[in-house]
């Protein structure tokens, strides 16, 4: 007997029905090759537990404690292996950077807000290792000494204005982090964090930071969302105004660098001497120009920001360290100048270190890494384009290498001598100090830079300023929780309010009288400064 067509057509609108739902069955649950993780649910894997986590850092940390150095988590129809020992870092992430050197797709926060062109995200290609090769150029080890004279006199600023307003120690760091990259970077100065371009630089990663964040990747982890028009799913709205933002703001910038060398009045500068000459050789576009110099601006912005209110957050916590440090700082610089970089202050080089692991601004690594091609390891079957995590609140607190982590202890660090970059290169993984830094080819490329404005300006905060607890009304200490933080691409310890205060008036005046000077010599160069120039001027005693 002859099968009629509507009796074919109902037959394979049968079997496709059975085929969508044996696909939907598997979508959410863990291949059994993958490295162990925690029990899926149909469709969500375990993304239903992230979406409801406060803290998601902490939720890594607990399933590392149930699974292990390295383990999996299904979010969708996307996988994430997540490292949680510092040997495994090692031989994935160090010692086959070849394979786990890329990135994971990112629709939101590359596709739409960055247009492509946001060097954290870009895939290991030719233009990521073409704009990785320029930055090493700007900040390598031995580039990096060259920009200690711009972060004593942005340092100095720093500390005096801390001085004067105390309760803004937040605008304050953010204002020098700034400063000293849109020094090097573009060729001037920021000389205050109310000025507009200042601000929309942290507006606009704090939006970006948001957009970014789980709720939003889900076009990530379910990709077939991205083709529902922009009114069903606002985040892709919100992305598209926020890159029209971001590139304009990043193309004024490169704008103005081009008019200043026209004028004859721009100071050496990345993109004058390496940006626009290698943009003459390879073709590239201002778009891609503006969104490599100004991705660096914001990653360098933040990230040392963040790290000195770490700093702030452990010293009103552990008077102990900071009465040790100050001792130090009495003993070796003396009451009548500021410190120096020349200056040997071991204690204070461990306090840099310990505050770098107790509260990293990447809880998280910053950005997954992703696999190039498919890896087996430990037995485990890793595939191509696989999202690999850096658990960096996990290694940073492993009880085995660091004995009560949430403990403040420089002293953890008394023998290791090694510069950021060395331990991130170092052979013997227990050398690595923390992975802040992030490791492989992605580590972090300012570490160079970042570690010496770390050890100046703490060490100069110290030997000018004492860090309490404020008081409430009752006269009791106002808790400042040394857990709490941000979640986002750079995480940041949670809004808090201390009392800072001068050591003692003749450092006070040392300090203004330091940042007087400057000001002095800064109204005699209005297009901005050479190294040389303020190292003439007797700002900078190499």
């Amino acid at each position: 007997m002859a099968i009629s067509w509507g009796m074919r057509a109902a037959v394979l609108l049968a079997v496709s029905f059975v085929l969508l739902i044996v696909k939907f069955r598997k979508l959410g649950s863990r291949a059994k090759d993958l490295p162990p993780g925690p029990p899926t649910i149909p469709i969500l894997g375990n993304l239903h537990t992230l979406l409801h986590s406060p803290n998601v850092h902490l939720q890594f940390e607990k399933w590392a404690k149930e699974y292990g150095p390295i383990y999996s988590v299904i979010l969708g129809t996307k996988t994430l292996i997540v490292l949680n020992h510092r040997k495994v870092v090692k031989d994935l992430l160090d010692h086959k950077s070849n394979q786990y050197s890329s990135r994971p797709d990112m629709y939101i926060g590359q596709d739409l807000i960055s247009g492509g062109y946001r060097l954290v995200f870009m895939k290991y290609d030719d233009e990521w290792r073409l704009a990785r090769k320029m930055i090493h150029n700007l900040l390598n080890a031995k580039q990096a000494v060259n920009y200690v004279p711009y972060q004593e006199l942005e340092l100095k600023q720093m500390l005096n204005d801390m001085i004067d307003r105390p309760s803004r120690f937040h605008d304050h760091v953010r204002r020098y982090s700034t400063s000293l990259v849109t020094t090097f970077v573009f060729g001037w100065r920021s000389p205050s964090f109310s000025d507009p371009a200042v601000k929309q630089i942290y507006d606009g990663f704090e939006e970006f930071a948001v957009a970014s964040q789980v709720s939003a990747s889900l076009l990530d982890y379910y990709p077939i969302l991205q083709k529902l028009p922009d009114w069903m799913f606002p985040a892709k709205t919100a992305a598209k105004k926020l890159h029209k933002e971001e590139i304009a703001l990043y193309k004024q910038y490169i704008h103005r660098v081009r008019d200043r060398i026209q004028r004859g009045v721009s100071p050496p500068n990345f993109c004058s001497e390496m940006m626009f000459p290698m943009q003459e050789k390879h073709g590239f576009t201002d778009d891609w120009a503006s969104y490599v110099s100004g991705t660096l601006l914001e990653a360098g912005s933040d990230t040392t920001a963040s790290i000195f209110v770490a700093f702030i957050v452990a010293m009103v916590n552990f008077p102990r360290v900071q009465k040790k440090a100050q001792e130090e700082l009495d003993r070796v610089v003396g009451p009548k100048r500021l410190p120096n970089m020349d200056d040997d202050l071991p204690y204070i080089r461990c306090i840099v270190k310990e505050t770098l692991r107790f509260l990293p601004s990447s809880i998280l690594g910053i950005v997954p890494h992703a696999t190039s091609t498919d890896d087996v390891y430990q037995g485990y079957h890793i595939p191509k384009n696989t999202g690999v995590m850096l658990n960096v609140w996990t290694l940073n607190n492993d009880p085995e290498k660091y004995p009560e982590p949430r403990e403040f202890r420089p002293e953890r660090y008394t023998n290791d001598n090694l510069r950021a970059g060395e331990a991130a290169n170092a052979v013997d993984v227990e050398q690595r100090d923390h992975f802040t830094f992030g490791a492989g080819r992605r580590v972090c490329p300012g570490l160079n830079v970042a570690e010496r404005s770390l050890y100046l300006g703490m060490a100069q905060m110290l030997w000018a300023l004492n860090f309490e607890h404020k008081l409430d009304d009752n006269g009791r200490p106002i808790p400042v929780d040394i857990n709490a933080v941000t979640q986002g691409i750079v995480a940041r310890p949670a809004p808090f309010e201390c009392k800072i205060t001068v050591r003692d008036e003749e450092k006070k005046r040392l300090a203004k009288t330091a940042w007087a000077d400057c000001v002095t010599m800064l109204e005699k160069l209005p297009d901005g400064i050479r190294s040389t120039q303020y190292a003439n001027s007797g700002g900078f005693k190499k």
